[in-house]
């Protein structure tokens, strides 16, 4: 059960981590997340009870490195519509012979600037690849990317599903008939399935079909509600 951060800020991200989640995930695909306070966050995080999970913009090599350098080590990557993109994103995680990572880290937070002196023996075993399925090109070869080795996690996007099928929301009836198909196909795999979704009643619906990476929320949806019922509540009470 974990939480989205899209504010992009130490203390919110702080905060999150040691709300009772197991994992919160720093948006760099849709939050305003540079290199620098994905950083910042995965060093508020420190210590805290939650797992750190980062999502980059997009699979290349370049960002992946950069990313697990400064020591996220559960990335998730989205658009994965093919198992030749998902095998790509596995090599840009892992170093040789299983990738192509460049070796770096000692100079990074990730060994803690060298003093983690076993990294590059352990990285490859450590590091969790979740790639994220979310059109219709990745339903149809969906079991080949899950089948993907070193792909974790397949991890469902509703919203882009949804978008991608014609629809406006992941809660019409045809969309979760295809949400729950695929991840009983993900299952099928071997391989856990993740989703996010905002409406808690479907939570033990998602978890009964084998979810087991469920994003509960984010940080700017909890908040702005919360914040515009406050004033709401306070103007109502003065007059």
């Amino acid at each position: 059960m974990g939480c989205w951060l899209n504010f992009g800020h130490p203390a919110i991200a702080a905060i999150a981590a040691s709300a009772g989640f197991d994992w919160c995930l720093i948006d760099a695909e849709h939050g305003p997340n540079t290199l620098e306070m994905v950083h910042a966050q995965l060093n508020a995080m420190q210590g805290h009870p939650a797992a750190p999970v980062v999502r980059v913009p997009w699979g290349e090599p370049w960002i992946l490195k950069r990313v697990l350098d400064i020591g996220a080590q559960t990335v998730v990557v989205p658009m994965i519509d093919t198992p030749e993109q998902a095998a790509a994103v596995v090599a840009a995680c892992k170093y040789p012979p299983e990738g192509i990572r460049g070796k770096g880290a000692i100079l990074a937070r990730a060994t803690n600037w060298g003093q983690v002196t076993d990294y590059d023996a352990t990285a490859n075993d450590q590091i969790c690849v979740i790639v994220q399925a979310e059109t219709h090109v990745a339903l149809e070869n969906l079991t080949a990317i899950a089948e993907t080795p070193g792909v974790d996690c397949v991890f469902v996007g509703p919203a882009d599903l949804s978008a991608d099928m014609g629809y406006a929301s992941p809660d019409d009836p045809a969309v979760l008939e295809t949400i729950e198909a695929m991840v009983k196909t993900i299952r099928a795999a071997g391989k856990p399935a993740g989703i996010i979704f905002y409406e808690e009643a479907m939570y033990p619906r998602f978890v009964d079909l084998g979810v087991r990476f469920l994003g509960v929320g984010a940080d700017a949806s909890t908040f702005a509600p919360a914040i515009r019922g406050l004033a709401a509540s306070a103007r109502e009470t003065l007059a």
